[in-house]
């Protein structure tokens, strides 16, 4: 009798997936740990940006020669960055899905364009004047997201912080370039409106300047986060599912203390130095930038050595006892002792609440982490600009003196702000990034 043999056993096939169910993959340059020519491209778009931003550090004077005080100046501020607030979560979903390359291009010629309009305002309590301080704010978020995002793209987790902060070096030299041109332009207490003029025109020529670098760093990005090969997005989660999710919790809050703190010089140091009947602001932002960059260069491994949380609490610290020390200032060169501060604690608090914000989402949304943070960042500036302006204007009806005033209580609430942070800690953070971790590694 003939055995019967045993059916030969076989692997069952893998079934083939059809084109149009392909694994999504993020559409992303290699992650690169050296500063390679898009990174240096990068670099120079960034230096021009920050150099045309900076000479609208002056926006103070156009809106005095226009009639307005510093009450109305907080309120142009605010509302303008309400603005900004509400682009920077939409473009954070925009530049995950369709790449940084358009949203810098577009965020550029829309900054170049409304620096161009602001020479047609005529009244600083006009609808005209706040809609064109909304579409600036909208332009420069454009632009200092996708450039961010960018860069934080091809960096590997590790090196993130670094590479960030050393980006932001190029945005320092430019507010050298950008005040010192201001203060050359104007130079005096008595304003014209020629002086106004040439600011706009210069800040536009500026942003324009950056434009052929932006696009050369980004010639050849794919777009975001994609289906390969079907040309057709995957179904993602919403944005706020993405942002309940993913949220660095405390972070933001340290990210709204940062924009209410390292935001009041671009907006009130030029009002502060006219009551002090100083005609120049260049050597505030000139030490500023110095010490930044003499801080961040040493210091870009900071937050991998040591953890973003004791960077971000002496970060905290030399920026409260910055703002405290400026009611002592009466004279030009004791700009430079606050400036001082200032520019240690942005340079080592950025990149590390960057860092301690992006790392608790996943790769594809870096873009919306980056920008969530910049957000938080612009409400900041939402909040303090009308909060400092009526601190101004009702201070001295109760008989007290404005600026002392506004810098003493600023100070005091970002030294809340830091203590609630030594005791609750980043201890959510480290949670979510371990579990995003644990998940990641289960996939």
């Amino acid at each position: 009798m003939t055995p019967v043999s045993a059916p030969t056993l076989r692997p069952p096939r893998r079934r083939r997936r059809p084109q149009g169910d392909a694994a999504p993959q993020p559409c992303q340059a290699k992650p690169s740990a050296s500063y390679d020519r898009p990174f240096w491209l990068a670099y120079l778009s960034s230096l021009f940006v920050s150099a045309a931003v900076s000479v609208l550090f002056r926006y103070a004077d156009f809106v005095t020669l226009l009639g307005g005080t510093e009450f109305h100046l907080g309120w142009i501020v605010g509302i303008g960055m309400v603005g900004s607030l509400a682009m920077r979560l939409v473009l954070g979903s925009w530049i995950d899905r369709y790449g940084a390359r358009l949203l810098w291009l577009g965020s550029t010629l829309l900054f170049v364009v409304t620096c161009l309009a602001h020479l047609t305002v005529a009244s600083h309590t006009g609808v005209a004047i706040y809609l064109l301080r909304i579409s600036y704010c909208c332009a420069v978020a454009g632009m200092s997201g996708a450039s961010m995002t960018f860069v934080s793209m091809r960096a590997p987790n590790e090196r993130l912080a670094e590479m960030v902060g050393m980006l932001g070096t190029g945005g320092f030299v430019g507010i050298v370039v950008g005040t010192l041109l201001g203060d050359l332009m104007f130079g005096s207490i008595t304003i014209t409106p020629a002086q106004v003029a040439q600011m706009f025109l210069a800040a536009g020529l500026l942003g324009l300047l950056s434009l052929p670098f932006a696009w050369a760093a980004t010639r050849g990005e794919g777009s975001g986060f994609r289906v390969q090969g079907s040309g057709v997005s995957t179904r993602e989660p919403s944005l706020l599912t993405l942002v309940r999710r993913h949220s660095p919790g405390i972070i933001l809050i340290i990210g709204v203390a940062m924009g209410m703190g390292l935001g009041l010089p671009s907006t009130f140091l030029r009002t502060f130095a006219a009551e002090q009947g100083i005609p120049r602001i260049g050597l505030f932002f000139l030490v500023y930038c110095i010490a930044a960059v003499a801080i961040r260069v040493p210091t870009r491994r900071w937050t991998e050595r040591f953890g973003p949380r004791r960077i971000i609490l002496v970060g905290m610290t030399i920026m409260t006892a910055s703002i405290a020390i400026f009611p002592l200032v009466h004279t030009e060169w004791q700009l430079a002792f606050p400036a001082i501060g200032f520019g240690c604690s942005h340079a080592i608090l950025w990149p590390a609440v960057v860092a301690a914000g992006s790392v608790t989402f996943p790769p594809q949304n870096r873009g919306l982490a980056t920008v969530l943070l910049l957000a938080a960042w612009d409400f900041g500036l939402v909040v303090a600009s009308p909060a400092v302006g009526a601190v101004l204007k009702y201070s001295e009806a109760v008989g007290l003196p404005p600026y002392p005033t506004m810098f003493l209580s600023m100070a005091g609430l970002l030294v809340l702000v830091t203590l609630w942070y030594a005791v609750a800690g980043s201890e959510a953070v480290h949670r979510a990034a371990s579990e995003l971790k644990r998940g990641q590694k289960a996939a």
